[in-house]
């Protein structure tokens, strides 16, 4: 009966051995660190992460790997370290728009002041003055309104009210109106005055605003605080949709593709058939054992 214990604890103990093989040991990672400043060219070719880092911050922390954004896969190409200067300063230039009621000159530089304050995107600060010789005013777009016209002609000295005689249209100030009525009156003589009234419809368009550009240019800078600079480097390339290949069961049938986790299935297989083992191997030394006794008597 010892043995058949002995051999089941082994067999237990091979069992639960088996389970933190498939374990994964954490893993230590570094703080993240974010960018403070991001550019990308037209094309979606490349993207620049910046990041200005302290002397405590480990640029471990920088995310390196492969993402897509806008339609492009992006893989890091290479990563730069730069020592920021104590003080940067660059020559900048800053387009401005606006919407204007008025394209006199006056009206827009009196929305335009003469200088502006400015931060750029990589964080450099400074007042950019404003290029009178860059202002330009453009039209932001028409619109078209409809104005309704009437005109009246009077028919004097007529022997009866007949409406033949009077003219279905006119042309009034260049616009062609239609008789919209008439109004008789009768004068001392006998005789009848027709009054008729015309009416019909223009449309004319208008600007409805416009849009003024102007540059401000002047330095920026700033101070880098004992900060290190590091630039990482995406290329991109353009995500092609890839067709799913059909496949079929024996039948012709569509089937779906199925992927199975073989570890998960097989370990709690390997874990039984071990327990099954050690079960069997103390059953047959049971036997065996019985089995010699009966043989002593």
């Amino acid at each position: 009966m010892k043995k058949v214990l002995s051999i089941c604890a082994v067999a237990l103990m091979l069992c639960m051995t088996t389970i933190p093989a498939f374990a994964a040991e954490p893993e230590l990672t570094a703080q993240a660190c974010y960018p403070t400043a991001v550019t990308r060219t037209e094309d979606g070719s490349e993207i620049r992460k910046m990041y200005d880092l302290g002397p405590t911050d480990d640029p471990a922390g920088i995310s390196r790997s492969d993402f897509d954004q806008d339609g492009f896969h992006y893989t890091l190409v290479d990563l730069l370290k730069q020592e920021l200067p104590a003080n940067e300063s660059r020559q900048h230039t800053e387009t401005v728009s606006m919407p204007s009621k008025s394209k006199d000159m006056a009206s827009v530089l009196a929305l335009l002041p003469e200088t502006k304050e400015f931060i750029t995107e990589d964080g450099l600060a400074g007042v950019l003055a404003l290029k009178l010789d860059s202002v330009k005013v453009e039209v932001a777009g028409y619109g078209s309104s409809t104005k309704d016209l009437t005109a009246k002609r009077t028919y004097p000295s007529l022997a009866t009210q007949d409406t033949s005689g009077i003219p279905k249209s006119v042309e009034d100030n260049g616009h062609e109106l239609t008789l919209q009525g008439i109004d008789w009156q009768t004068d001392p003589a006998g005789y009848f005055t027709a009054t008729a009234t015309y009416t019909g419809s223009t449309t004319s368009s208008y600007i409805k605003g416009y849009t003024v550009t102007a540059d401000y240019t002047g330095t920026v800078s700033r101070i880098a605080l004992n900060k290190t600079r590091y630039v990482a480097i995406f290329e991109g390339e353009a995500i092609e949709p890839i067709a799913p290949e059909p496949t079929t069961d024996p039948d012709g049938q569509p089937s779906a593709s199925v992927q199975f986790n073989w570890a998960a299935i097989m370990l709690p297989i390997g874990i039984v058939a071990l327990a099954g083992v050690g079960i069997g191997a103390g059953i047959f030394f049971k036997r065996h054992s019985e089995t010699d006794g009966g043989d002593e008597v």
